[in-house]
């Protein structure tokens, strides 16, 4: 076993989990909650980009039914975003996954 070899290949994959890193993060994952009344963007990397809250559910006596609905928004979100980044990841490294010092 060539232990050479073996780190440039290493190398390589982690400049290819990168470059991969680099592209979730201008992937745009839209979900909603509340039968479309919340509206959720986060990127590949999973940050919040944005909410968009239908007028019609703002209710001044039931703040706490909005604020599930966002939670519920964010949640589908970011499951979205994990989904995407453990797809992409995957076919990067070949599934082998959790690797240390390669960010997946």
């Amino acid at each position: 076993m060539n232990i050479q070899k073996m780190m440039k290949e290493a190398q390589k994959m982690q400049e290819r989990l990168a470059k991969a890193q680099s592209e979730l993060s201008q992937e745009s994952i839209d979900v909603s909650a509340g039968g479309g009344k919340v509206n959720v963007t986060v990127n590949g990397a999973g940050d919040i980009t944005a909410i968009k809250i239908s007028p019609d559910v703002v209710d001044p006596q039931d703040v706490e039914m909005l604020e599930d609905l966002v939670l519920s928004g964010i949640r589908e979100a970011q499951e979205a975003s994990r989904k995407l980044q453990a797809d992409t990841m995957g076919k990067v490294t070949g599934g082998l996954g959790g690797l240390p010092g390669f960010g997946i």
